[in-house]
């Protein structure tokens, strides 16, 4: 049976439900992942599944593949995809999350970990060529058993986190899984908070949740206004990612929050290797060497920066989408929830948290830009990019992932997306003239390799 290949993506396996993604998908993942599994001596997997209305109906398959195979389930229910990481590090070492993310509400996906790591790229397409040969292995001694992990997840977290005072928050969980279990985990750490939109809705009725898009933080800040609280805090549907709102409206975007982050950790782990992708701002790497740590840049994609921190012992590391990975004191998983408690530990510690976090230094930045192009073509004009690219001194060019260029005041950013058919562009500049001049440079040597190309916000 072949498989629509469009929802084998780098990180994870994700479509449209029913058109490219069902309960035959599922199914057979769980045959072909069961099958790997137990290769690799992983006879546990945990698996959970997040608010969206096709999230039962894909689990119980996927289940049903698992057992097939004649692994051990451990079904942990509707949790975010973080409680389903913490059920893979405490209860087995491999585990699924079913789950959409941020995308529309009509997608759905799995996100998975075998042995301990986030599978990615090379592994997926291993799982999809079983899927499609069917050429699994199915054993008797499969089973299935319910467990749940909430009150386990929130004493580990409660335990962890110390707030020198009581802070008010609000906290906008857009109707996503979040919502099931983050307001209460930041009442138990000693806040006073405030609810947006924490009844679970696959439906979205209010708005999209994904805190990286500005239009979905306007209730937040209208609710921030209303109340005084000091911070918000807003989540994507699956929890994995944290927005930061301060009193003023200000949005903290996830490579400032990572200043502030490495600060805490360097202070109890000197010298430690801080890893963060290409998309960062110029000022980050200053901040965590001025901190006592080494800055690594790497390449963009949750699984990679994982793997990455692990191959260095790195304690902390982040992405410009939001996914904030904690290795001291935590797991070394994304989890949005966890990520503002450490936020909120910190500025506790501090009489007026929306000044501690104003107060980091920033730039003048576009937000994510893309240009959409046909399928298999970005990574083509981004390696013609590379291979032309002249810059003269000062200018220091990576090609780590894509082209990045940074000049003494800012950098540009030119890279192929690894899940849709578009080259992500994104521009820094210390002054606003900086910004325009890096823009206008970076979108002209774009227009060499194609021609006419229109340059638009992104969309998730």
């Amino acid at each position: 049976m072949a498989f629509a290949p469009s929802i084998f993506k780098a990180y994870d396996i994700r479509g449209i439900v029913p058109s490219t993604l069902d309960e035959n998908v599922a199914l057979a993942l769980g045959k072909a992942f069961g099958t790997a599994a137990l290769a690799q001596g992983e006879k546990t997997v945990a698996v959970g599944r997040d608010g969206r209305l096709s999230g039962p109906s894909l689990s119980a398959a996927l289940i049903a593949g698992l057992v097939a195979a004649g692994v051990e389930v451990i079904d942990v229910g509707a949790v975010t995809t973080p409680m389903l990481y913490f059920a893979a590090s405490t209860l087995a070492n491999s585990g699924i999350q079913v789950t959409g993310s941020h995308n529309p509400k009509d997608y759905n996906g799995f996100k998975m970990v075998m042995a301990g790591k986030a599978i990615y790229g090379d592994e997926i397409q291993a799982l999809r060529r079983t899927m499609d040969d069917e050429s699994w292995t199915l054993r008797d001694g499969g089973s299935a058993r319910t467990v749940d992990i909430l009150d386990d997840y929130v004493q580990r977290i409660v335990g962890d986190i110390k707030l020198a005072r009581p802070i008010k928050v609000v906290v906008d969980s857009g109707n996503g899984i979040a919502g099931a279990s983050a307001p209460a985990i930041f009442r138990a750490i000693g806040c006073d908070v405030t609810e947006l939109f924490s009844e679970v809705d696959g439906n979205f009725p209010n708005h999209h949740p994904d805190p990286s898009k500005p239009e979905n933080l306007r209730d937040l800040i209208a609710k921030l206004q209303e109340t005084g609280a000091e911070l918000g805090l807003a989540f994507d549907g699956d929890g994995d990612r944290l927005g930061i709102v301060t009193q003023d409206g200000q949005n903290v975007f996830p490579d400032r929050q990572i200043m502030l982050f490495a600060q805490d950790v360097l202070s109890r782990v000197p010298g430690g290797k801080i890893v963060f992708d290409v998309k960062c701002s110029q000022r980050l790497a200053p901040a965590i060497e001025a901190a006592g740590g080494e800055a690594l840049m790497f390449k963009t994609g949750h699984s990679l920066i994982k793997a990455k921190m692990r191959e260095t012992d790195s304690p902390l590391g982040g992405e410009m989408s939001g996914h904030i990975f904690f290795k001291e004191r935590w797991y070394g998983f994304d989890d949005g929830t966890y990520a503002g408690c450490r936020l909120l530990e910190i500025v506790s510690r501090h009489p007026d948290a929306s000044a501690v976090l104003n107060g980091l230094p920033s730039s003048f930045s576009t937000p994510e830009l893309n240009v959409t192009c046909a399928e298999g073509e970005p990574h083509v004009l981004v390696q013609r990019l590379v291979e032309q690219a002249k810059f003269d001194a000062p200018a220091k060019v990576s090609t780590i992932d894509g082209l990045r260029v940074d000049w003494p005041d800012g950098f540009g950013l030119i890279r192929a997306s690894n899940t849709t058919p578009v080259l992500v562009l994104r521009f820094e500049g210390h002054t606003e003239e900086a910004l325009h001049r890096i823009e206008e440079r970076m979108v002209a040597l774009l227009h060499t390799v194609k021609p006419g190309a229109q340059v638009g916000a992104a969309a998730h």
